[in-house]
């Protein structure tokens, strides 16, 4: 799996609007072949700034299969007039995943990704 992380920083006052556009984007995105699954984060100290994270099965999914579809077209058009300035997309694959049970009065869950 290869995790996609965007941070957008959207233009002020265009947040609602910005949120309304995404929600109808995630169902392009969702979908494309490889796609798995999409959070998007706003920040609590900068409210305009928010984090995009999506799950592929593979790196290409993303930059071949949705990247150069026509799908990404429409999502250029709802979307990337909300940027500024455009963002840094980066992709990360896992290393170690934990997870802390002891609110179940369970050990902790530790998880190697690679």
């Amino acid at each position: 799996m290869i995790l996609e992380v965007a941070i957008l920083n959207v233009r002020s006052p265009m947040e609602s609007e910005f949120e309304a556009a995404f929600t109808k984007a995630s169902a392009i995105i969702a979908s494309i072949r490889g796609y798995i699954s999409h959070e998007l984060h706003r920040c609590i100290e900068v409210p305009n700034r928010y984090l995009l994270l999506v799950r592929w099965q593979t790196l290409e999914d993303h930059t071949t299969g949705f990247r150069r579809s026509p799908e990404y077209d429409q999502w250029k058009q709802l979307l990337h007039h909300f940027y500024d300035p455009f963002p840094t997309v980066e992709h990360f694959e896992g290393v170690l995943q934990y997870q802390d049970n002891s609110t179940q009065n369970a050990e902790p869950r530790v998880k190697n990704l690679q």
